[in-house]
């Protein structure tokens, strides 16, 4: 996928650092930039939707549990 692909994957949702991630399960992982905090959804499977920005980081629209 190029920069600037829409986004939309229902995978695991991670701590990273100081921000999230989307677990990927093929491997790999996809940094998130959120506009809004899910900490209800850590460590669980999640639907992501958003926009690749960057080699591996998504600007995100919505965030919501599977």
């Amino acid at each position: 996928m190029g920069i600037g692909s829409s986004i939309e994957e229902t995978r695991t949702l991670v701590r990273d650092g100081g921000g999230f991630a989307l677990r990927r399960d093929a491997g790999g992982r996809y940094r998130l930039d959120l506009h809004r905090l899910p900490i209800d959804e850590v460590e669980k499977r999640v639907r992501v939707v958003g926009t690749l920005v960057e080699d591996e980081l998504v600007d995100v629209d919505g965030v919501s549990a599977v």
